[in-house]
């Protein structure tokens, strides 16, 4: 999330914390760990993940404890980063209530094909040619480009689904990202593409989404992809170009699949996948890998026999 020009002084003084580093150094955005650039703000509260944070390409670094500043950085010290953070995101991208069936600050070109029931956020921009059908809700901060069709009922841009958990429960991290649907993409019916925690989630161009399709946070998939009905994408994922997941389809946070690759129906994908390549299985291999599995599975009730 981009905010207004500040200063990491004024940041502090926002949520009462201590600076180590410049305070005069400039902060133009605040992002969670997978979408920071510099100039930004991230936040960690666990040593596991110190060096991640401190390393990134952030800025600022929220932080529950008093470490090295890295050369070029400023730290800002919180008893509870997540709490804080969400603060900050609270302040500079409130949650605004919406009683319309367009909301404040949305462009909807007068070419978009606007089916009835359709309710459009906060902050959106709708290009030439774009289909809504019924039941369809957009949220807050999301653009669909020229040319994209959205199916019945389909939610895009609800909120991330990241918790912090508590002693007294499970504590969401506050959503103030958005989805980014480009050119010509088709998403199917009863679809969910949440919002990127502060960032983007993005389908590219080109790429059709069947029936009951789930989309998780900050998730990026490329152009010209293909998404059979009941596949689950965690957040995080990085999805490039020209892949093809069949039915039922589920893959873990944080993996990468390259270029090109196939995945066969009802296979879990947990690891990051080479271009080019089909895989199946669960947690899938490469597909002629998980055939003679299967094939030597299938003579195991015999040699049981033999012993």
């Amino acid at each position: 999330m981009k905010i207004k020009q500040t200063t990491v002084q004024e940041i502090a003084a926002i949520i009462s914390c201590q600076v180590i580093g410049d305070p005069q150094q400039s902060v133009t955005g605040i992002n969670e760990i997978h979408q920071v650039e510099a100039g930004d703000i991230v936040f960690v509260d666990h040593p596991k993940y110190y060096d991640k944070a401190l390393n990134s390409a952030a800025t600022i670094i929220l932080i529950d404890k008093e470490v090295a500043c890295p050369d070029g950085k400023s730290l800002i010290i919180s008893k509870a980063p997540f709490d804080d953070y969400n603060r900050l995101t609270r302040h500079f991208s409130p949650y605004k209530p919406q009683s319309m069936d367009v909301g404040e600050n949305t462009i909807v070109d007068p070419s978009a094909l606007i089916y009835p029931n359709v309710v459009i956020g906060h902050d959106c921009s709708i290009g030439k040619n774009v289909k809504l059908y019924s039941g369809a809700v957009i949220g807050d901060n999301c653009k669909i480009d020229d040319g994209a069709i959205i199916g019945p009922n389909t939610v895009i841009g609800h909120y991330a689904f990241y918790y912090k958990k508590k002693e007294t429960g499970y504590d969401r991290m506050h959503t103030c990202g958005g989805v980014h649907i480009h050119r010509n993409a088709e998403i199917g019916a009863l679809c969910t593409i949440d919002a990127g925690v502060s960032g983007m989630t993005v389908i590219g161009e080109g790429t059709k989404l069947d029936n009951q399709i789930h989309i998780g946070h900050d998730t990026t998939v490329g152009k010209d992809c293909l998404m059979a009905a009941n596949v689950g994408i965690a957040g995080c994922v990085t999805i490039k170009n020209n892949v093809t997941l069949w039915g039922q389809v589920g893959c873990a946070s944080d993996v990468t699949l390259e270029d090109g690759v196939t995945v066969l129906a009802q296979s879990g994908i947990s690891k990051n996948l080479e271009a080019g390549k089909t895989y199946f299985g669960s947690p899938c291999d490469l597909v002629r890998v998980k055939f003679r599995e299967l094939a030597a599975t299938k003579k195991l009730p015999e040699l049981i026999e033999k012993i």
